[in-house]
C-alpha cells in the first residue's frame, strides 16, 4: 500500500503500544494507592515516582536483554493469578454461588461490545510480534512458539476473568486485585503484579521507540550529530538524542496516565479503536492486497468478512465505550 499504508500501520502501532503502556501505569498507580491507603499520595503521584525507573530501563537498547525481566514478570504474574483464583474460588463456594446472581452472564448482552473491546485490548502486545521474531535465535520455530503463547494466554484470560466475576459478581472492580481482602498475602500479590508490569513496561514501549528513532534518523540535524552517517553509526551526541527522546516519551505517557478517568473505560476504548483495526482490518487488507490475485473466492470472502466485521466492531465498540463514559 506504499507510504500511506506504512504510515497508517506505524501510527496505529504507535497509538496501541502507547495505550497499553498508559494502562500499565494506571494499573500500577491504582494498586499502589490500594496497598498504601494511609499515605497521601494519589494515583498520579505513584505514576510519576515510577518515571525515573522506567526511563533508566528504556535506555536498554536490545530487546533480548529484557528476557530476564520478562521471566521475572511472568513468575510474578503466575503467582498472583494463582492466589487470586484461589481467593475467588473460596469466595464463590463460601458465598453460596448461584448463576442467577450473575446477571451479566444470564441475560444482559448490552455489555458485549464493551467486553469485546477489553478482550481485544488484552492482546495489545501483538504489535511486538515482528520485533520478537527478529530477536529470536531460531526464527523458524517462531510460528509454533507464537501459537502456543496465544493458546495458553487466551486460556489464562478466560479462566482468570471467569473466576473473578463468578466470585464477586456485579461488585467486580475493573482491576480485580482491588477486590482482594486487606491482608499481607493480597498486598504481596498486588506488589508482585506491579513489579511485573514495571519490568515489562520497557518492552511495551520498544516498538514506539523504534518508530520514533527511525524518524529521527531521517532528520537532517540528527544526521549531522552522527557525522552524516546516522544509518550506520551513532556518536555520543546521537546517543544523547536517542536517550532524550526515550525519556520524553516516558514522561509524556506518565502525564497521559495521570489524566485517565478509569482503567476499564480506557482499555476498552483502546481495544475498540486502534487494537481492533490492527488485529482485524489491517491484516485482512494486506492479505487481499498482496495475494488477492491468487486467492480463491472463499478466501477473498473470508478476508472481506473479517475486514467488514473489524470496521463495524471498531465503530460500534468505540461509540458504546464513549457513551458509557
Amino acid at each position: 500500500m506504499g507510504k500511506p499504508g506504512r504510515y497508517l500501520t506505524e501510527f496505529l502501532i504507535f497509538i496501541s503500544q502507547c495505550g497499553g503502556s498508559v494502562a500499565y501505569l494506571v494499573f500500577i498507580g491504582q494498586n499502589l494507592v490500594s496497598v498504601f491507603k494511609g499515605q497521601t499520595f494519589s494515583v498520579a503521584s505513584y505514576i510519576f515516582l515510577l518515571v525515573p525507573i522506567e526511563i533508566a530501563l528504556s535506555w536498554i537498547g536490545s530487546l533480548s536483554a529484557f528476557a530476564p525481566f520478562s521471566i521475572f514478570a511472568d513468575i510474578c504474574n503466575v503467582l498472583a493469578m494463582g492466589f487470586v483464583v484461589k481467593e475467588d474460588i473460596e469466595r464463590a463456594i463460601g458465598g453460596g454461588f448461584s448463576f442467577r446472581d450473575r446477571k451479566a452472564i444470564a441475560d444482559n448482552l448490552g455489555g458485549l461490545p464493551f467486553a469485546g473491546g477489553m478482550a481485544v485490548f488484552c492482546f495489545e502486545g501483538f504489535g511486538m510480534t515482528l520485533a520478537l521474531e527478529q530477536s529470536m535465535k531460531e526464527r523458524n520455530t517462531f510460528p509454533k512458539v507464537l501459537g502456543m503463547a496465544f493458546t495458553w494466554i487466551t486460556l489464562m484470560y478466560v479462566l482468570f476473568g471467569s473466576f473473578g466475576y463468578l466470585a464477586y459478581g456485579d461488585e467486580t472492580k475493573d482491576i480485580i486485585t482491588l477486590n482482594l481482602p486487606n491482608n499481607w498475602t493480597a498486598t504481596a500479590v498486588q506488589i508482585g503484579l506491579c513489579l511485573g508490569l514495571v519490568f515489562t513496561f520497557p518492552i511495551m514501549v520498544h516498538p514506539v521507540n523504534e518508530i520514533l528513532e527511525g524518524k529521527l534518523k531521517k532528520i537532517i540535524w540528527f544526521q549531522k550529530l552522527n557525522n552524516n552517517d546516522a544509518e550506520n553509526s551513532i556518536t555520543g551526541l546521537g546517543k544523547l538524542g536517542t536517550y532524550t527522546s526515550r525519556a520524553v516519551l516516558i514522561i509524556g505517557l506518565a502525564v497521559l496516565a495521570s489524566y485517565v478517568p478509569g482503567f476499564a473505560i480506557f482499555a476498552s476504548l483502546v481495544g475498540s479503536t486502534v487494537c481492533a483495526l490492527i488485529s482485524f482490518v489491517l491484516p485482512a487488507s494486506f492479505h487481499l492486497t498482496l495475494l488477492g490475485s491468487s486467492l480463491s473466492l472463499w478466501q477473498k470472502a473470508l478476508d472481506c468478512c473479517v475486514l467488514l466485521c473489524g470496521l463495524i466492531f471498531a465503530a460500534y465498540g468505540t461509540y458504546n465505550t464513549i457513551v458509557g463514559i
